[in-house]
């Protein structure tokens, strides 16, 4: 994992730090999210597989040094300090919630303590790779719950916003509890069931629609799918209904999917077919398929793409990584700041869940004072994994399970009314005091 993946202002305050002989000062950070989207009522961490892994991996390359050496911003750099980046490792610990986690605003959903070059060097791959993930599992976590409990599919990797990308979204909605993924590289990478059959082009390259949809089924027997609308919709439903088993079903993906799922369903079942599924594609989103299924259309799986990957309408969340410790001499300096719409928190923290609500308090404050769940958990100490970390599986049942745990107005598609994330009476009075030091 390359280093300079990375702002280049987190480099030129490194070398800021190795000439002010700081270095070796231990730093805690958080990564948290300031405020959730307007339309979100909670966000489910993900992440955390790619954030090992790249802490674990973290160097830099011989020319990557060599690329730095003559920018002018290092000209008053001592040469001490390429040398430095030379031998660079992460020897930090990593403190996280479990992927699958529900999370609100300002709770740490990462917490890295490591000297201070190295914790603020990693600061731009971990806000990547935690928002974008968390984006997705999130936005994945609506559309399984407008589905009311059946199977939805990331189809998003063609509108994704880079090849890798697509693989990630993939990851994620897997855990935010879509079904698959149609992202082969994602299977195999992460080990996620794998969707789709063929498209409008197979159709067409055949010099007919019958002959294209007996091709399928010989290739792929009972997982077929025949796309039915690339002509005449309802006659390509006629066409699979002739057919007969084996099939899975059919997809439908333009047109009036209420009218022509309701039409489709009984042409399934007049021929015998009630076990062949209907699925939906066509720019869904949770939106859609929520309003679908209030309208009544018969259908048993949605294929999600655009606004899923993308995370279509809330494509960004406002994560931020910021100092909250500083270990000086043998004590601890507390950080955080007071600006206006953007303060912090000082002091490293854990989180408390209770069911009705979260208590954020000092990570050092005695667990015994709280009644509620530790969510932060260790999982890297000095560079070195504690323990496996959860198979996909596992963050996708905590995702499912936790979710369901939370107050119901909480899964509505509405905005409700905010989550309540207390602050312990330890950490009011830190943060009081330290305010009143560096604003008086």
């Amino acid at each position: 994992m390359s280093a300079l993946n990375t702002d280049f202002y987190e480099l030129t305050m490194a070398a800021g730090y190795f000439m002010a002989g700081m270095s070796s000062e231990i730093a805690t950070f958080e990564l948290s999210v300031r405020r959730l989207p307007e339309t979100r009522n909670f966000l489910i961490a993900a992440g955390l597989a790619q954030a090992v892994e790249y802490l674990q991996n973290l160097r830099f390359r011989e020319e990557e040094i060599e690329y730095l050496r003559p920018l002018p911003q290092f000209r008053n750099t001592r040469f001490e300090f390429f040398d430095f980046l030379q031998d660079l490792r992460f020897t930090g610990d990593l403190f996280a919630v479990p992927e699958g986690t529900p999370v609100f605003p300002n709770e740490p959903i990462a917490i890295i303590r490591a000297p201070l070059i190295e914790a603020q060097l990693v600061e731009t791959y971990l806000l990547s790779t935690f928002a974008f993930q968390t984006s997705v599992a999130s936005k994945a976590a609506r559309c399984v719950i407008a589905a009311e409990g059946r199977p939805v599919v990331e189809f998003g990797s063609r509108r994704a916003h880079s090849p890798s990308a697509g693989i990630f979204a993939g990851r994620a909605a897997f855990i935010g509890g879509c079904s698959g993924t149609s992202n082969t590289e994602a299977g195999l990478l992460f080990a996620i069931p794998l969707f789709g059959t063929a498209a409008h082009s197979w159709t067409m390259a055949f010099g007919s629609e019958e002959k294209a949809f007996r091709c399928l089924q010989e290739l792929l027997g009972e997982r077929t799918v025949f796309l039915i609308d690339t002509y005449d919709t309802l006659e390509g439903a006629r066409l699979a209904a002739r057919m007969g088993r084996p099939q899975w079903g059919v997809r439908l993906d333009s047109g009036d999917l209420v009218s022509l799922s309701r039409q489709v369903r009984r042409i399934l079942d007049d021929a015998g077919l009630r076990d062949a599924k209907i699925f939906a594609t066509n720019d869904l989103d949770e939106q859609r398929i929520a309003e679908l299924l209030r309208n009544g259309a018969c259908l048993d799986a949605f294929g999600v793409g655009t606004q899923l990957a993308t995370s279509g309408d809330a494509p960004a969340v406002g994560a931020v990584y910021k100092l909250v410790e500083m270990r000086q001499n043998g004590g601890v300096q507390f950080t955080a700041k007071f600006s206006a719409d953007k303060p912090t928190l000082p002091g490293a923290k854990q989180i408390y869940r209770y069911p009705d609500r979260d208590v954020l308090g000092l990570y050092s404050e005695c667990n015994r004072d709280f009644q509620g769940e530790p969510l932060v958990r260790p999982v890297l100490l000095k560079n070195e994994l504690l323990e496996p970390l959860p198979s996909i599986e596992a963050s996708q049942a905590r995702a499912k399970s936790s979710i369901a745990a939370l107050p119901g107005r909480l899964r509505s598609l509405e905005q409700s009314e905010p989550y309540p994330v207390e602050i312990s009476s330890t950490l009011e009075r830190l943060t009081d005091a330290l305010r009143r030091e560096k604003t008086t």
